[in-house]
């Protein structure tokens, strides 16, 4: 695929590693020129120099802490008005393994600016634009933590049930727009998330930890089959229809000026 023909340009964060570096990879290889976000200048240019050498591929660095506000609206204005792009994948974030009692409340605060205010941001100022685009793509990374809140910190499960829940509130409303929506759940992944959040990957069993080139391929797989959420270590599809399907079932008998019998 040559640099003329392209599937226009796709806006990673937090691209300079792990998860984000993959999208990077695979995007290219399918045909998009990048925009990758991420706050390390040597990672970003290392991996856009090899994305271009490799694939031929348009390929820019925008470095930024997603966490800072200047920042932040720098990359929100490429979102506004770059008209090539056609792909957002709001992937940085922050996790955290500890329990509430160990956990610094002031941290907790930083965890819920990256991974609910910049991604809120940067998604209402994408969407605006790709609903007059058509045809343009919204990946929100969330967790499994986002329906397993017990797994992991509770904040951090907190902040991933956010862009779960956002997700399906986009598909709702955005149905008929043209605007894909995909939010991936990924397990426990082999990337340096783990060691920031204070657990290193090794002390974790083996048989739970998918690399990253699995789980973006798995991603993109149910990327391309329409997937509204997207599990890749989930074995039975069966299990989530259910369980979504109940979800949606109650969501009609939430609300009534009637008090539930059960509780006359």
């Amino acid at each position: 695929m040559t640099a003329a023909n392209t599937r226009g340009t796709a806006l990673i964060t937090g691209a300079s590693s792990g998860i984000g570096a993959v999208y990077a990879d695979r995007l290219a290889r399918r045909g998009h020129d990048l925009i990758l976000v991420a706050r390390n200048r040597e990672r970003l240019q290392a991996l856009a120099e090899r994305l271009t050498r490799e694939t031929g591929r348009k390929v820019e660095t925008l470095v930024a802490d997603l966490s800072d506000k200047a920042d932040l609206a720098r990359v929100e204005e490429v979102l506004r008005s770059n008209e090539k792009i056609t792909m957002l994948v709001n992937n940085a974030g922050l996790g955290a393994t500890a329990p509430l009692l160990g956990s610094d409340i002031g941290k907790m605060e930083d965890m819920i600016a990256l991974n609910v205010n910049a991604l809120t941001r940067l998604t209402y100022a994408a969407v605006p634009v790709f609903v007059k685009r058509e045809g343009a793509t919204l990946v929100n990374i969330a967790s499994i933590v986002a329906i397993s809140p017990e797994t992991l910190n509770g904040v951090y499960g907190a902040t991933k049930a956010y862009v779960l829940a956002l997700g399906h509130s986009l598909q709702h409303e955005l149905a008929d727009k043209g605007v894909r929506i995909q939010t991936v759940l990924p397990g426990a992944t082999a990337t340096e998330f783990w060691d920031i959040a204070g657990l290193p990957v090794q002390h974790l069993p083996s048989e739970i930890v998918m690399t990253a080139e699995n789980l973006v391929d798995a991603a993109l797989v149910g990327l391309d089959r329409g997937e509204a959420v997207t599990i890749p270590s989930l074995q039975d599809q069966a299990e989530w229809d259910v369980y979504e399907a109940a979800r949606r079932a109650m969501s009609g008998r939430l609300s009534s000026s009637q008090v539930a019998a059960r509780y006359a």
